[in-house]
């Protein structure tokens, strides 16, 4: 038969390249990217990156990414013995858990307001165990992604009320919030939200009822007892 022709990847159009590219995951992308400037190109293009998911707070430090206005969802799913750590109030944390929360501390926040410089068009957002995360970024967050349709928490310590306020003011697009096992958000809270976006698919498993990691009170009368005559 005739003799087969050899084609060479980057003889390949860039629509090709482009589906090629979408089956790998982010490290397998920067490797082929490497290899020549054609292939680094259709790795910085932004339609390719429409969907970013991270298991690890690691993940957030590499470069095998592109955060552009294509993208709609973006997961940060964080589950390990550290991020327990990092989900515990600061009181309760010994001087080795500190250590390791002062490496986390502003990564997540960090990495959240590049996304609300670079990434308008966002649809979807799940953060888990992701314990430093702030009210302000989140506010940050609802008002530069104006699309925003579904905000997913869980277990986010410092997420309180101010959280669902910012929601009642720039959440406008947004359809459905989970804020479970967010300790740190109140009953009341949530009635007020309830009250003033009753169309928006509220849950809050295990939040509004669990009690907040806070030093414990001392009743006044127990308290009189244990002071000194």
């Amino acid at each position: 038969g005739p003799p087969l022709l050899a084609m060479h990847l980057t003889q390949l159009n860039r629509e090709c390249l482009l589906h090629l590219f979408s089956f790998l995951d982010k490290d397998s992308r920067k490797s082929l990217a490497s290899t020549c400037p054609r292939l680094r190109a259709v790795f910085e293009e932004p339609a390719l990156w429409p969907l970013l998911h991270f298991r690890s707070l690691a993940e957030l430090r590499k470069d095998n990414f592109l955060l552009g206005p294509a993208l709609r969802s973006l997961s940060i799913c964080w589950h390990s013995s550290r991020a327990q750590v990092c989900g515990t109030e600061d009181w309760r944390r010994s001087a080795f858990h500190r250590t390791i929360c002062s490496g986390h501390e502003s990564l997540v926040n960090d990495f959240l307001l590049q996304v609300c410089d670079r990434c308008p068009n966002l649809a979807s957002v799940t953060l888990s165990g992701c314990g430093h995360v702030t009210d302000d970024c989140l506010a940050c967050l609802l008002r530069c992604c104006p699309r925003l349709r579904a905000l997913r928490l869980e277990n986010c310590a410092r997420v309180t009320n101010r959280t669902l306020a910012a929601v009642a003011a720039h959440g406008r697009a947004l359809q459905t919030l989970h804020v479970d096992f967010c300790r740190n958000v109140s009953a009341a809270g949530l009635r007020r939200l309830r009250a003033a976006c009753p169309h928006l698919a509220l849950r809050a498993e295990h939040s509004a009822a669990m009690l907040p990691d806070q030093p414990p009170r001392v009743p006044a009368a127990a308290l009189r007892k244990l002071l000194p005559r």
